[in-house]
């Protein structure tokens, strides 16, 4: 009973200063974006683009250090060596939580580019955080049947404003978080992921592919189960295991025709698919592991 209570006093603790600190860091957004629409200048949009980082920087500082208090996670984290913050990364993981993107942004906090994802076009009515991620040139996506063109051209014009300043550009290749009822229902060849869509990731090559100096391949594995958010937040997740593979993106595939060019579309695929079966066997691995620590 105690527990609980305790528990749940840190959850309401840890959702207040969330809040607070959404809400004052992504207002003080505003202005800068403003500034931006307003002079949409090469020197004004990299002056704007760096303190609109910057404060998305610290919004990130403040969530890990809630984190660090309501919870003892054990963070188990590889793979981090010789990143660097100036540089241009592409980035792909699979996805099971909301958790993911708190995961995510602690593990490559001040240790590469802030993270640029892709998100459904909904959020971007979603009061002040919407405009604060509009003002991030995150790209909005509307992910329907019969908007595939629009969405690509959204990506792309995204993916050239990312040129200008080094960029870590995020992409969940499953599209969606997994379930095992939507595993079942694709009837995915993979043991512990969705089928991977390439779409994205074709579109994020073809409009910067050479500015890339690598992919970052993570793998998200929560051995005692995946934590809702609210697990997160009241201080449930007793441990994360994050894998990260700095891969060489090959030649071939930094340029070309994902959608005209039937050739070059089956080599992105089958190159995806062998990182896929890679993944999913190292998450076969963790897991493994975390039962025979239990036994």
């Amino acid at each position: 009973m105690f527990n609980r209570l305790w528990s749940t006093l840190k959850g309401a603790w840890a959702s207040v200063v969330l809040a607070v600190n959404a809400m004052g860091i992504f207002s003080g957004m505003i202005p800068v974006a403003l500034v931006k629409l307003a002079l949409p200048f090469g020197a004004v949009r990299r002056g704007a683009d760096r303190l609109l980082n910057g404060l998305a920087e610290g919004w990130i500082a403040v969530n890990g250090w809630w984190m660090a208090l309501v919870q003892r996670t054990r963070w188990e984290v590889t793979g981090l060596e010789g990143l660097r913050r100036k540089g241009w990364y592409l980035v792909s993981s699979n996805h099971q939580s909301w958790v993911d993107i708190l995961v995510l942004q602690k593990v490559f906090h001040r240790k590469v580019p802030f993270l640029k994802f892709f998100l459904k076009r909904q959020l971007l009515f979603v009061p002040v955080m919407g405009l604060a991620w509009w003002a991030l040139d995150f790209p909005f996506m509307r992910r329907r049947s019969g908007s595939r063109s629009q969405d690509l051209a959204t990506a792309r014009k995204a993916c050239e404003k990312f040129r200008q300043i080094p960029t870590s550009v995020m992409n969940f290749l499953e599209g969606s978080r997994f379930s095992r009822a939507k595993h079942d229902q694709q009837q995915s060849p993979y043991r512990h992921l969705l089928k991977p869509k390439v779409g994205g990731l074709a579109t994020a090559l073809s409009a910067m592919g050479e500015r890339f100096d690598a992919l970052l391949d993570v793998t998200i594995v929560y051995p005692e189960g995946v934590p809702s958010f609210w697990d997160l937040l009241s201080g449930q997740v007793k441990r994360v295991v994050v894998r990260v593979r700095e891969l060489k993106i090959p030649t071939d595939l930094l340029t070309g025709d994902y959608e005209g060019d039937p050739v070059f579309r089956a080599r992105l695929q089958a190159w995806v698919q062998e990182l896929w079966a890679e993944k999913d066997a190292r998450i076969e691995e963790i897991v493994l592991q975390g039962q025979s620590a239990q036994a």
